[in-house]
């Protein structure tokens, strides 16, 4: 198998079904979530036999940004690098979170609601304790870092497939 060289700025093309497609953007690694990239997904939906201006998808609607380990969904040949481009938009305004009531211990219940939420950005020295979401912090994605099928199953469900706490 050939090796896939990724850097920030691919575009990558995700097959959603027999004839349907989506695409994202490898924009970030960062060095305080485990050095894993950061990729923004964009939300319009493309027949299998478009084939898009791609500096015209970069400026449509993102859907997502999510951590993952890139090269892994390479590797399973569940996307595809197409090209780069160094346009990846205002990472000052991507926001995460995460949640201590994240996870359950053998029979317990898992929470549904937290309200013990950590906000941060790219490469933040440190995690913002913020307790209950609100203002822009309820914008913030899920911090973890997800596997390339949690991401297909985000593209196209809209959610992941994890138990994982709401903020409300």
């Amino acid at each position: 198998m050939k090796r896939v060289v990724t850097k920030i700025g691919d575009i990558f093309e995700v097959r959603m079904d027999e004839g349907h497609k989506k695409y994202f953007q490898y924009i970030a690694n960062d060095l305080m979530q485990l050095n894993s990239s950061v990729i923004r997904a964009f939300k319009k939906v493309y027949p299998i036999s478009d084939n898009p201006d791609l500096t015209e998808i970069i400026k449509r609607e993102v859907d997502f940004y999510v951590y993952c380990i890139l090269r892994v969904g390479v590797k399973l040949n569940l996307w595809t690098k197409l090209c780069k481009l160094s346009n990846v938009g205002n990472l000052d305004d991507i926001i995460f979170r995460d949640t201590d009531d994240y996870g359950i211990k053998r029979g317990e219940e898992s929470i549904k609601v937290s309200h013990k939420w950590f906000v941060w950005r790219i490469n933040d020295q440190k995690f913002t304790y913020v307790g209950k979401l609100e203002g822009e912090n309820r914008k913030a994605e899920i911090g973890l870092v997800f596997n390339p099928y949690s991401i297909i199953d985000r593209m196209q469900l809209g959610r992941y497939k994890t138990s994982y706490p709401d903020f409300e």
